[in-house]
C-alpha cells in the first residue's frame, strides 16, 4: 500500500502584540493594549495633569485612534484600581468605544459616579467582579489578584494567552498590616510563577527607592498624635479623595476625639458615598455633618476633610486658603494638615498653598515635618519580590518617568534577568511576544490628547504654542481701512495692544508704531495693487520685526485691513 503522508495538526500560534498607549515614561494616563489576532484587550483608562506649559489645559487622556480603528476587535477594559490615572479617561474614551469594563466593587462604584456627570451617547456595560475571579475574553483569560494599594480592591492582572501567562501588576504594595482586608496573594501569584510567566509588566513609580514602602497604618499613628496635640485646634485634613484607608484613619480619630467631620470637595463626597454604600467604610451615624453645618461648632469640635491636596487651582482646599470658600474660612483657631504626596510636577502648586498658609501664621504639617502620608507604591525590596515568585522570561517595566523605568531594568538585571529580556519601550511601541521571543516591530498612532472645558482634542501643539506666545509678550492689534484701487490709506492704522505695553506709560512707542505701520502701508499700495493678505503679512513681518529691535518683545500681531 501507498503511504499516505500525516497532516500536521498542530495549530499554528500567531504572535501576541503589547502596545502602551500611556504611562511609560510619564506619570499617570495608564492604558495599555493587548492583541492577538481578532481581540484586543485594554489594561485600564487613565488621565495625566497636563505640564505647566500646557496653558488652559484642564486634563491629558491617552491617543486612542488605534483603539478607534480596530473597535471591533476591542472585547473588554480591564481595571485594576480606582484612581484617576486608571480609570480618570473612561468618559472620555467611551465616546469613540465602548467595550464591557470589568472591575471590582469599589472601582465600579467610582467609575459610576464619575460617568453619571457626562452625557454619554450610549450606555456603558460594567461588570463587577471580585479577586479571585476569572473572565474570559476572545483569546484572553484574565484572572483579578487580590494586592494592597492606597485604594482598597485593587488587582493586579494574570492574563493567559495563546502564547503564554503575562502578568500585569497594576499598582501595588506588600502591606501587612492592611487597613481592611487582607494581605495581597502571594500564594496565588507564586502559584502562577511556578506554572510560568511568559512576560511581566510590572510598576515602576518608587523603582528608585529602596527597601520597602512603610504600612498604611503608621499614618494613623501620626494622625492620632495630631489629634492629641491640638486638642483645641480646627483640624483642616487635605489628602487624596480616592484614598478610602486614610479618610477611614481621619474618621476614626475624629470619632475618637469627640469631633464631627465635615467632607469638602465633590470628588470626596463623590468616593465617599460609594465606600460607605458599599460596605469599604465603616462612618458612625450622626459623625459626618454639611459643609452648611460647620458654623454651628466650635473649632476644637470639628475636622474638616478636603480634596486640594495638591494645590490645585479651583480645589477646595486652595479656595479656603486664599479666603474665597463659601463655608471654610481658615484662620487662627486652624492647623492644616496635607496627608498627601506631591504628585511630580505639581510640588510649586502645593508649595503655593503652603507659603500662603504660612504667610497667615497657619501652622501646616506635611509629610516632611511627620509621617502623615506613605506612598501606595511598592518600593524596591517589593519589586524583587514580584520579580522572584513570578519568575518572568521577559520583563517590561511600566507606570513611570523613563528614570523610574531604567531603576526598575536595573533591578531586573540584578534579579539575575538578562539584558536582552527587559524591554524598556516608549509610547505606541508595539512589542510582539512569541513562546520564546520579544521584539519591537513598529508603532502605532499614540501619544496625549488635550482636554480643555469641554473640547477633547481640539487643542493641539499649535495652539498651546500661540497661548505660550501670548502668554509671553502678549498682543498687538492692527486696524486700519485702505483704498486700493486710489492706492490711499482712508483711516487708521490705529493700533491698541494687551499684555505687550502700557500703553498710558508708553505713548511715545504707540506713536512711533503708527507711523512706522503707516509706512508700511503706503508703500505696499505704492508699489503695486497689493491684496489684503499681502499687506497683513508685511505688517506682521516689518512690524514685529520693528518692535524686537524697540523693546526685545516679539507680540503676537493681529493686522486688520479693510478694503472700500
Amino acid at each position: 500500500m501507498p503511504q499516505t503522508r500525516r497532516k500536521n495538526t498542530r495549530l499554528q500560534i500567531g504572535k501576541l502584540k503589547i502596545i502602551p498607549l500611556g504611562g511609560i515614561g510619564e506619570i499617570g494616563k495608564n492604558m495599555t493594549v493587548l492583541e492577538y489576532e481578532d481581540t484586543i484587550i485594554i489594561i485600564d483608562c487613565g488621565l495625566g495633569f497636563p505640564d505647566e506649559d500646557m496653558l488652559g489645559i484642564d486634563l491629558v487622556i491617552p491617543d486612542t485612534t488605534y483603539l478607534e480603528k480596530n473597535k471591533e476587535k476591542v472585547k473588554g477594559l480591564f481595571l485594576t484600581h480606582g484612581h484617576e490615572d486608571h480609570i480618570g479617561a473612561i468618559p472620555y474614551v467611551l465616546r469613540s468605544i465602548n467595550p464591557p469594563i470589568y472591575g471590582t466593587p469599589l472601582t465600579l462604584g467610582i467609575v459610576k459616579n464619575k460617568l453619571e456627570e457626562f452625557n454619554l451617547p450610549m450606555k456603558p456595560a460594567l461588570k463587577q467582579v471580585k479577586a479571585g475571579d476569572i473572565i474570559q475574553c476572545g483569546s484572553f483569560s484574565v484572572e483579578f489578584i487580590h494586592v494592597n494599594h492606597s485604594i482598597a480592591d485593587a488587582c493586579c492582572l494574570s492574563i493567559r494567552t495563546p502564547v503564554g501567562t503575562i502578568v500585569h501588576s497594576g499598582d501595588f504594595k506588600l502591606d501587612l498590616t492592611p487597613i481592611e482586608g487582607e494581605v495581597m496573594n502571594i500564594g496565588r501569584l507564586a502559584q502562577i510563577g511556578r506554572e510560568g510567566v511568559l512576560l511581566l509588566m510590572c510598576e515602576s513609580t518608587n523603582a528608585e527607592r529602596p527597601g520597602y514602602t512603610p504600612s498604611e497604618k503608621t499614618v494613623g499613628q501620626s494622625l492620632e498624635y495630631i489629634f492629641r496635640m491640638h486638642p483645641d485646634k480646627r483640624l483642616i485634613i487635605a489628602t487624596f479623595s480616592s484614598n478610602v484607608h486614610r479618610v477611614q484613619q481621619i474618621i476614626n480619630a475624629s470619632v475618637n476625639h469627640r469631633r464631627k467631620v465635615a467632607v469638602i470637595g465633590r470628588s470626596m463626597l463623590n468616593i465617599l458615598a460609594a465606600a460607605i454604600e458599599l460596605g469599604y467604610m465603616k462612618v458612625p451615624d450622626g459623625t459626618i455633618i454639611n459643609a452648611a453645618e460647620i458654623k454651628n461648632y466650635k473649632p476644637e469640635e470639628l475636622t474638616v476633610i478636603t480634596t486640594g491636596s495638591q494645590g490645585e487651582p479651583m480645589s477646595a482646599l486652595y479656595r479656603m486658603t486664599f479666603n474665597d470658600h463659601a463655608q471654610v474660612r481658615i484662620g487662627n483657631s486652624d492647623v492644616v494638615v496635607l496627608s498627601s504626596s506631591a504628585i511630580p510636577g505639581n510640588e510649586k502648586t502645593v508649595g503655593n498653598i503652603i507659603n500662603e498658609l504660612a504667610h497667615k501664621g497657619i501652622p501646616v504639617i506635611h509629610d516632611a515635618a511627620l509621617a502623615v502620608h506613605v506612598s501606595g507604591h511598592a518600593c524596591r525590596e517589593e519589586l524583587k519580590l514580584m520579580h522572584a515568585i513570578l519568575k518572568p522570561r521577559f520583563f517590561m517595566p511600566v507606570h513611570g518617568e523613563y528614570r523610574h523605568l531604567l531603576a526598575h531594568r536595573d533591578l531586573a538585571l540584578e534579579m539575575g534577568m538578562p539584558s536582552d529580556n527587559i524591554m524598556v519601550g516608549e509610547i505606541g511601541q508595539v512589542l510582539e511576544l512569541t513562546p520564546k521571543s520579544a521584539v519591537w516591530n513598529g508603532r502605532v498612532e499614540a501619544g496625549s490628547v488635550m482636554v480643555d472645558g469641554n473640547g477633547i482634542g481640539d487643542v493641539g501643539n499649535v495652539v498651546l504654542r500661540d497661548r505660550w506666545h501670548l502668554a509671553q509678550d502678549g498682543m498687538v492689534v492692527v486696524v486700519a481701512t485702505i483704498d486700493s484701487y486710489e492706492k490711499t490709506l482712508i483711516s487708521g492704522p490705529d493700533i491698541t495692544s494687551r499684555g505687550f505695553v502700557y500703553i498710558k506709560e508708553s505713548e511715545a512707542l504707540m506713536n512711533d508704531v503708527k507711523a512706522f505701520t503707516q509706512r508700511i502701508i503706503l508703500d505696499c499700495l505704492e508699489d503695486s495693487p497689493q491684496d489684503r493678505m499681502t499687506i497683513k503679512n508685511q505688517i506682521r513681518e516689518s512690524l514685529g520685526q520693528y518692535l524686537y529691535d524697540r523693546v526685545g518683545r516679539k507680540p503676537m500681531i493681529f493686522p486688520f485691513i479693510m478694503n472700500i
